[in-house]
């Protein structure tokens, strides 16, 4: 009887355990294998292992598992590989991607009795320093093809839809919204006051606009955070880290323009951003102006590539691209309706380091120019504020209704 029980024991208990999402709280490398650590027992049979070819990569989806951080595996590296990767393609599926180059016989198992654990072979032979650089120039062609082609893309995208009246989304229960968070980040603060004309500071203006919109948000069921909520300056990293330790779906900040003072009368008008780099002068001073500020907290480990490499993150950049088209073109159509003479500047791409550590949809608003006479008096009244809030959370509200038409977000 005894035996018996302990057959149960050695056979029902991995089905007990093989159960709902699991987490990947681990992945390291261990003598020449990738060693991954589950939370509890995981069923190798949901393991889908799949090869590519040009270049060639081992990979693996792991189906019904989830990342316990987005530090898992960020930083493993070998000289038996150009590179691994693990990031979450689902929802419920982590992928890892293990790119050599060349084949190799890789038979993945799962210790006996360790059902919490997965090994992956690395392969024997070496990749050469020829072969990393050959690889990362080929990334490089990549991304100046990519940047090229999304540029074209943005610019027919949005004066296509310039000739849509840009209705707001239908109404939709709030309930839909309960469990999608919104990040607002109000730029500038404390000693930083960003542009500054007349009395009237933009760390103040922004803010006012950035507590108008999260009333909006809430009035519509969404989740919201704050980077801030009072007079004082972030660091750099802290912004973009409050969207990815809250899971947001997407993340907003907030600014206004300035020229100098020989353009002030006829430089005005909105503009909405989104992370790219640019050969557009315009762009170029507007991002260096906005970035000066952050840039001096952010340490002297910060590079102009963290933007190249950002740019590498397609999927992210193409939505907030979308993103971006339906905030501006709410904006403009309220502010349309009650005040003539607001210029719509568009939807244009620049590298604003607030938006690169963004790992979501995020955009950047330039709600208007403080150097400018009349538009400065319109951003400081109530009313004109409450329009654009109510344009973003609008355009928020249409970009997540149309993406919850390609994806299920819940």
């Amino acid at each position: 009887m005894k035996l018996l029980r302990l057959l149960c024991v050695i056979f029902f208990t991995p089905v007990l355990l093989f159960s709902s999402v699991t987490l990947l709280k681990r992945a390291e490398l261990q003598k020449g294998e990738l060693h991954l650590l589950f939370n509890k027992a995981y069923d190798k049979s949901n393991i889908k292992h799949f090869t590519l070819k040009n270049p060639y990569r081992e990979v693996f989806d792991l189906r019904g598992v989830r990342l316990s951080n987005k530090r898992v595996g960020s930083s493993l590296k070998s000289k038996h590989c150009r590179s691994i990767r693990v990031s979450q393609y689902q929802k419920n599926t982590v992928r890892i991607v293990i790119e050599t180059g060349k084949k190799y016989i890789c038979n993945a198992y799962q210790p006996l009795f360790s059902y919490n654990s997965y090994n992956i072979p690395l392969p024997k032979f070496k990749v050469s320093k020829v072969s990393k650089s050959k690889n990362q120039q080929n990334i490089k062609k990549k991304i100046e093809a990519y940047i090229k082609d999304t540029s074209s893309k943005v610019a027919a995208a949005y004066k296509s839809s310039q000739h849509v009246s840009g209705k707001p989304a239908k109404h939709i229960s709030k309930r839909v919204h309960a469990h999608e968070r919104i990040v607002i980040d109000a730029g500038h603060g404390g000693h930083d006051t960003g542009a500054m004309v007349g009395g009237k500071k933009e760390k103040d203006l922004v803010l006012q606009i950035a507590k108008r919109l999260e009333r909006q948000l809430k009035k519509r069921g969404y989740l919201v955070s704050m980077t801030r909520r009072d007079d004082r300056f972030l660091k750099l990293p802290q912004r973009t880290r409050i969207a990815d330790r809250k899971d947001a779906k997407v993340f907003v900040s907030i600014h206004a323009n300035s020229v100098p003072k020989k353009k002030r009368s006829r430089v005005h008008g909105v503009e909405t951003f989104f992370l790219q780099t640019t050969r557009d002068a315009r762009s170029q001073r507007i991002a260096a102006r906005e970035n000066k500020a952050v840039l001096k907290g952010a340490g002297n480990k910060l590079s102009k590539q963290v933007i190249i490499d950002s740019v590498l993150n397609g999927p992210k950049i193409v939505q907030s691209n979308k993103l971006a088209i339906d905030v501006q073109r709410r904006i403009m159509t309220n502010l349309h309706l009650y005040y003539s003479g607001v210029k719509d500047g568009g939807v244009r791409h620049a590298p604003f380091w607030v938006l690169v550590g963004a790992s979501r949809p995020s955009i950047l608003v330039e709600v208007g120019y403080i150097s400018h006479p009349r538009e400065r008096k319109r951003l400081f009244t109530p009313k004109y504020q409450e329009l654009i809030a109510k344009g973003i959370a609008e355009g928020i509200d249409n970009y997540l209704n149309n993406r919850r038409k390609e994806i299920d977000l819940d």
